[in-house]
């Protein structure tokens, strides 16, 4: 593609232009690779990108290419979290897909190298990645190191458990404040099967990733060994002209799917994959993400369902040797190309499980089915998720009384307060793709419940999402949303609801006539929404879609 810019006699002033960057008639010659960096001073996953893509830069000198660094943008959910800001995180993911597709068409690139680390960086990258089609590959910053607090492993999900903690008078602020200074010791993302690291392993499923993507820690020299090695594949990439769509077939997101589940990854990543797919032409559903579940054993259980970390599964064998013990089983399909050049299974086939604890072998699982479940029923008549890896088994089937919300901040005022009881769930409304809009992610309100140490008696159900942070009985992602008048509008304090995760039901114990009565007397809640919040929430659609945008209008 980069010809367009630099053959011929009438592309003298494309190349002037090219010139004034620095670049050389020998370097134009060869093929041009977008190093796409998410580096910035304000998200710790991303603080030490700049070095990683310096690496990525030497490997694609290193293997005949050109390479040119252009900047994506990243929200940190963390600090986005419990306030406003939060309800530009999932939104963002359109704004960097749709900029990929900017810069990388605008300046005729023949490839791409990615470089992101956080939540919806990745997966905005992979869908602006489908959406152009040319040569691509990803490296990403990798995760951060545990924190050490008296004893025990800690992260950013400990931090938030701990202000109830503190409210609950089992913390005080001294504590607190120790306990801040050591959580999230550097760089990288976080330290936990979050998000962030939930979608960078699911990218060496896919393919799109060389082995190591997901687990190498970000301090570790192997990180810049990785970054080098991935700016050569691009160019063999390039020369063998192999697009991201050849790679993430529907056959790669079945793997994808079932290294989610044998992983019990973050519910955000059926959002992410579902979007992602949908870029690929790829038709992805909750129903194939629960028979997916069904169908696949859980062999890890990481932070924040246990203190086991990144660090940890990478030590074990990393997500090779996790493909490894699920081929054994054939759910697996090792014939998939990746940006390796080679097939899947060249990549796993010597991997080997090095700590049974961490990583545990495929005829001793820890569950007999996937860690994230899908469930329905008139309260969620087109689904709901949960990542039942992370929820207490005494909460799989359970029954309480609804203490209804309308947005995230009543709800955490309320667990605060103490007017939370043992027996209630908590239903918080009008926080989906469109009600938010945004849908915000609820890590605030479910670690406040695990800090007033209610997490095994209270569940929570809602329109919004869950940060991989959060554990519980954390019903997510309810569709329809309150803001379309699904029946979660419709819920009134003291409505019992039953939950039944093993059989992936959940209700709604009100007849059905006086539900009809109350959807007549329904008025939704007006957002206020602004700005270009205002356009996502008028074009975005539900989360059962992936929360995309709509692409006819």
């Amino acid at each position: 593609m980069s010809q367009v810019l630099c053959t011929g006699m009438e592309k003298a002033p494309q190349r002037a232009l090219l010139k004034a960057l620095g670049l050389t008639d020998e370097e134009m010659e060869k093929p041009l690779i977008a190093v796409v960096t998410a580096k910035s001073e304000i998200v710790p996953g991303h603080l030490h990108l700049d070095k990683i893509t310096e690496a990525v830069k030497a490997g694609i000198y290193a293997g005949g290419c050109t390479p040119v660094m252009i900047p994506s943008i990243g929200v940190c959910d963390g600090l986005a979290m419990g306030h406003g800001g939060m309800r530009y995180s999932l939104p963002s993911r359109e704004l960097i897909a749709d900029s990929v597709e900017t810069m990388l068409i605008s300046h005729a690139f023949d490839g791409a190298v990615f470089v992101p680390n956080c939540d919806k960086i990745v997966p905005g990258m992979l869908m602006g990645a489908a959406r152009v089609n040319i040569p691509s590959v990803f490296v990403s910053g990798g995760p951060m190191e545990s924190g050490k607090f008296k004893g025990k492993k800690v992260g950013l999900s400990s931090m938030f458990e701990a202000v109830g903690a503190v409210k609950n008078g089992t913390m005080n602020l001294d504590e607190l404040t120790a306990l801040e200074n050591v959580a999230c010791p550097g760089c990288g993302s976080c330290c936990g099967m979050y998000t962030a690291n939930s979608v960078n392993c699911l990218c060496e499923a896919l393919g799109m990733a060389l082995p190591g993507n997901g687990t190498v820690l970000a301090v570790h020299s192997e990180r810049i060994r990785l970054a080098k090695r991935t700016g050569k594949a691009i160019c063999d990439l390039v020369r063998d002209s192999i697009t991201p769509r050849m790679i993430m077939t529907k056959r790669a997101f079945m793997n994808a799917l079932a290294l989610d589940m044998a992983l019990g990854a973050s519910t955000n990543t059926v959002l992410h994959l579902i979007a992602i797919a949908a870029e690929c032409n790829v038709a992805l559903d909750l129903d194939t993400v629960q028979k997916i579940s069904d169908t696949t054993p859980t062999l890890c259980r990481l932070s924040p369902a246990s203190e086991v970390d990144m660090e940890d599964l990478n030590s074990a064998g990393g997500v090779m040797a996790v493909l490894h013990e699920l081929a054994k089983n054939n759910l697996i399909d090792g014939s998939v190309h990746t940006a390796t050049g080679n097939m899947l299974a060249d990549s796993y086939e010597h991997a080997h499980v090095l700590n049974p604890d961490v990583i545990h072998k495929i005829d001793a699982p820890l569950s007999p089915v996937g860690g994230i479940a899908v469930l329905k029923g008139n309260l969620a008549e087109e689904g709901a998720v949960v990542k039942r890896s992370a929820v207490d088994k005494a909460l799989y089937s359970f029954v309480g009384k609804a203490k209804c919300f309308n947005c995230e901040e009543d709800a955490v005022a309320a667990i605060y307060a103490g007017k939370i009881k043992k027996g209630d769930v908590v239903v918080i409304r009008y926080e989906g793709p469109a009600g938010g809009p945004g849908m915000r992610e609820m890590l605030s309100p479910t670690s406040a419940l695990v800090g007033m140490e209610l997490d095994k008696d209270v569940a929570l159900v809602t329109d919004g999402r869950f940060s991989g942070a959060t554990r519980g009985a954390a019903i997510g992602h309810v569709c329809p949303e309150a803001a379309v008048g699904g029946k979660i509008a419709l819920v009134k304090d003291g409505d019992t609801i039953k939950i039944d995760i093993a059989n992936g039901k959940l209700t709604l114990d009100v007849p059905a006539k006086e539900l009809q009565a109350r959807q007549k007397k329904l008025r939704p809640k007006d957002s206020n929404a602004s700005g270009w919040l205002l356009r996502y929430q008028n074009l975005v659609t539900s989360a059962t879609n992936g929360a995309v945008l709509k692409k006819r209008f």
